[in-house]
């Protein structure tokens, strides 16, 4: 069946009701007799599971059950948790993010998109089936603050001083910036058709525009789109490597992975990646971009270099996704922050 490119764009909101599954899938198991060094661990929004990788061998050794909708992930400040936010279930799911098991699951008013503040005070949720900005304490999670600031908080990210948070709203076409300090909002701005990806920069703001297929640069005072760059269509969200050298923009409509050069946000090499509605990504050690595929099943594993990948089959509509090597990482660990 050809999806329409609206429906391409919707895709990731489609809860997996009507698959026939029990919102508490049986546990799939393939145990090895020690965890392994290092994991993949793959939410899968449309088979509510999370599916357990280890990326030595490229094989699934494990697979949790959640309750319907599992997309995004926050690590704890400790780095004790990993929080995966189960948004129609209504809870945020606990994994040990050494060895990729559960450790339960909290009770939370529709999770979707969520992150922790640099100065690890507050834990931001972007509720978007229900169109709140929930702030929490980060070390009980109890609710400080709720925002209606638009029509499907979409995705966000924090400027580093931990003061203001840039949250995208998908069906407002807008960019919203919270002040975490006052808890006030300091501007709405009209930044395109469906907004999703959000990523503190270099001093400004990108926003993935998946609509108008440009990822834009924003002032984060004054909310002033700055640039529009092309990277594809359907831009989706946006990432810095680790050696902040290149931004990778997963182009989720066209199928392709957009290389732009982090400094000057100049395109240098688009990977093709055939119609798989990539998602999120993270990069390995050693250099390989680990990317989900919304529409194939499948996590590819790239080489940056010669442009060839691998696949690994997951469950249906593969979201976000957290590798362990990363806890060897300093400083702050985000999604976006690879």
């Amino acid at each position: 069946m050809k999806l329409s490119r609206r429906a391409l764009l919707r895709h990731s909101l489609a809860l997996p009701l009507s698959a026939g599954l029990s919102p508490l899938l049986a546990l799939r198991t393939i145990e090895a007799e020690a965890a392994p060094a290092s994991l993949a661990i793959v939410m899968n929004s449309g088979e509510a599971s999370v599916s357990v990788i280890d990326t030595a061998s490229l094989r699934v050794i494990r697979t949790l059950p959640t309750m319907r909708e599992p997309s995004h992930w926050a690590l704890s400040p400790d780095r004790s948790k990993l929080y995966i936010a189960d948004a129609s279930g209504n809870a945020l799911f606990i994994v040990d993010p050494h060895t990729g098991t559960s450790l339960g699951h909290k009770i939370i008013a529709d999770p979707y998109q969520l992150g922790f503040t640099p100065d690890r005070r507050y834990l931001v949720i972007n509720a978007l089936r229900i169109n709140y900005v929930d702030v929490y304490r980060a070390d009980d999670l109890t609710l400080v603050k709720r925002f209606s600031p638009g029509e499907m908080p979409s995705h966000l990210d924090f400027s580093p001083d931990s003061r203001w948070s840039f949250n995208s709203m998908q069906e407002s076409s807008t960019l919203v910036s919270f002040d975490l300090t006052n808890m006030t909002i300091r501007w709405k701005a009209y930044v395109g058709a469906t907004p999703a990806g959000v990523l503190w920069h270099n001093g400004n703001v990108l926003v993935c525009v998946m609509g108008e297929d440009h990822v834009a640069e924003v002032d984060p005072a004054t909310g002033k789109v700055l640039r529009r760059i092309k990277t594809g269509v359907g831009p989706h969200n946006v990432f810095v490597t680790p050696d902040r050298t290149t931004l990778y923009v997963t182009n989720r409509v066209g199928g392709s992975l957009a290389a732009l050069d982090a400094v000057t946000l100049k395109l240098r090499r688009t990977y093709a990646l055939h119609a798989g509605g990539p998602d999120d990504l993270s990069v390995a050690p050693d250099g390989k971009v680990w990317v989900t595929l919304r529409f194939r099943e499948q996590v590819a594993v790239l080489d940056p270099v010669s442009g060839d990948y691998t696949t690994i089959d997951v469950g249906r509509s593969p979201h976000g996704i957290f590798l362990t090597s990363q806890l060897s990482q300093p400083g702050l660990i985000t999604a976006e922050l690879l």
